[in-house]
């Protein structure tokens, strides 16, 4: 199978692999990151999680990337277009690890991902499906030039976690002001 690979001026995304199980346990042990994305997983948790990711790539032909910094090489946390059973629709997510955060690599991939995903995979439309007090993940969405929609829904496989539906179609995402 082809491997799908993305990049921006700062980053490299690339499909998940093996390598990435060490550095996706970080993310996911760390109580400040998974506070809107389910809570902490212990490594065994993470370790399905990796192998449902790479499973998504295989059923779906896309799923989350993993997020490479090119100056570093250093892996920053997931990205991308996913859709797995119960979700509303596909949706584009991001998780990064906390060291990562305030310096755009979550816009800027979100960014390669929208473009994808409209581009490349023909979505008419796309969501984010965010907690209502996940404040960075909303400006990012906000940056990315996606809307609340004014829908909440119970997010599949977690029961009593309800998020509000951003989103917005290809039209709008290829009219917005190019910065």
């Amino acid at each position: 199978m082809t491997q799908t690979v993305l990049e921006t001026d700062r980053l490299i995304l690339r499909q998940p692999d093996l390598s990435d199980f060490e550095p996706l346990c970080e993310l996911m042990g760390d109580e400040t990151v998974t506070r809107f994305i389910g809570g902490v997983q212990d490594p065994a948790q993470v370790w399905r999680s990796l192998c449902g990711i790479v499973g998504h790539w295989e059923l779906r032909g896309y799923g989350f990337f993993s997020v490479i910094e090119k100056e570093t090489g250093t892996w920053l946390g997931r990205v991308g277009p996913w859709y797995p059973h119960g979700w509303p629709q596909p949706e584009i997510g991001w998780s990064l690890n906390r060291h990562s955060w305030g310096r755009g690599y979550a816009s800027e991939a979100g960014a390669a991902c929208m473009d994808y995903v409209f581009d490349r995979l023909g979505w008419r439309d796309v969501v984010h499906l965010i907690d209502s007090d996940n404040i960075p993940s909303q400006r990012v969405a906000e940056r990315l030039g996606s809307r609340n929609l004014g829908r909440r829904v119970e997010v599949a496989g977690f029961p009593g976690m309800e998020v509000d539906i951003w989103g917005q179609d290809a039209a709008g995402w290829r009219a917005r002001p190019q910065s």
